[in-house]
């Protein structure tokens, strides 16, 4: 049984489609990421499932219950808000109690499972603690306890960590996951920001304009994004136009300038005009020519500790991004350089999404579209 199904969800106010048509099936413990821009309509669908506001259009399944009608309350779903919403006046047992309360749970039982997940987000010690005696990471915790206290069927979480400065964020991050495992409850994830994406999720979903774009593991929708949109938006996309040509036994795209590119051998039919996108981290930097590849110039060499990017100027103008694992910058301004990657780094942008049920950009369909399993 999956755990949450949507079925031609949708959500005008007017003439605006913020959520249009979507279909979506999320796996039963699975941690799944709506990531997309601003104005794309995640945070939408995440209050759509949650039940805090109405569809337009569609039906919304939980655990194989029809919940499109009913309220939140009656959704057995918790939600962790970006302002983690606590109670001012309570303490941190008090406010992971407060929803057990609220179902009539006696008092014993209330206590023995406060303290069970005070344990699991390892804030035993700390129930008589008021938010404002408590970190930042130590708030989210708090929240993150309340919304699974009373066990759930899915946890709904809304830019969780967005108020957490970087070093305390990479920290709860790897404290989510590993609490999201060791429950094994189904997690549904909005945020805008792709680190957090790609790397806690199981699968993710990517939004524009309040229809699907592309779903599926971080590696897959990295590296291999379904179309423009995708490419352009998850991470640093060096994007090449061109032709596709036979090249010996594979396949190359021959840009306006002549040049050619290797490419994978699946690439397409011969003379197909083509965008080819090819991941910063995918290309090699040498100082001499080495086979296939592009002469460049170094503009800009930034330091970030654990990688240094490279900003290039290609021969005929244009400027690409190269990031390299190097423990201090081995070019510098001015250095002639060659890039070259392997021929399956450069892929092939399809014309349209790879999957029938995941919508073309733009694309209007309200009804009929094939739900989508992820």
């Amino acid at each position: 049984m999956s755990a949450i199904e949507l079925s031609g969800i949708g959500k005008h106010y007017g003439a605006v489609r913020a959520v249009n048509g979507i279909d979506l099936v999320v796996g039963q413990g699975q941690f799944v990421t709506i990531l997309g821009p601003s104005g794309s309509g995640k945070t939408t669908l995440l209050n759509l499932i949650a039940g805090l506001i109405e569809p337009s259009a569609g039906r919304i399944h939980i655990g194989g219950r029809d919940v499109t009608a009913l309220p939140a309350a009656q959704r057995n779903v918790g939600l962790v808000f970006q302002s983690y919403a606590l109670f001012p006046h309570m303490t941190v047992f008090g406010n992971v109690a407060f929803p057990l309360r609220v179902r009539g749970l006696p008092h014993a039982g209330i206590d023995r499972r406060v303290a069970d997940v005070l344990r699991l987000v390892r804030l035993s010690g700390l129930e008589h603690r008021k938010p404002h005696q408590l970190s930042g990471g130590q708030q989210q915790r708090v929240a993150l306890a309340r919304a699974i206290v009373f066990e759930p069927a899915v946890l709904l979480l809304d830019e969780p960590l967005a108020a957490l400065d970087r070093k305390l964020r990479e920290e709860v991050r790897a404290e989510l996951r590993r609490l999201q495992r060791t429950v094994g409850i189904t997690t549904v994830l909005v945020t805008h920001d792709q680190d957090e994406a790609l790397s806690l999720s199981d699968s993710i979903v990517v939004l524009n304009d309040g229809e699907v774009q592309q779903t599926g593991p971080p590696h897959e929708t990295y590296l291999h994004p379904a179309n423009r949109f995708v490419a352009d938006f998850l991470g640093t996309a060096n994007l090449f136009e061109g032709e596709l040509h036979a090249a010996g036994t594979g396949m190359a795209l021959r840009l306006a300038g002549g040049q050619t590119l290797p490419v994978a051998a699946t690439a397409g039919p011969e003379g197909r005009r083509v965008w080819a996108l090819l991941r910063p981290e995918r290309i090699l930097l040498r100082d001499d020519e080495d086979g296939d590849g592009l002469p460049a110039t170094v503009i800009e060499s930034v330091y970030h500790g654990q990688l240094v990017r490279y900003q290039l100027r290609l021969a005929d103008g244009r400027e690409i991004v190269a990031i390299a694992a190097d423990i201090v910058p081995r070019f510098q301004p001015d250095s002639p350089v060659w890039a070259t990657w392997r021929p399956e780094d450069l892929w092939v942008v399809p014309d349209e999404p790879r999957s029938a049920s995941i919508p073309r950009a733009g694309a209007r369909n309200d009804e009929g579209a094939v739900a989508t399993p992820i």
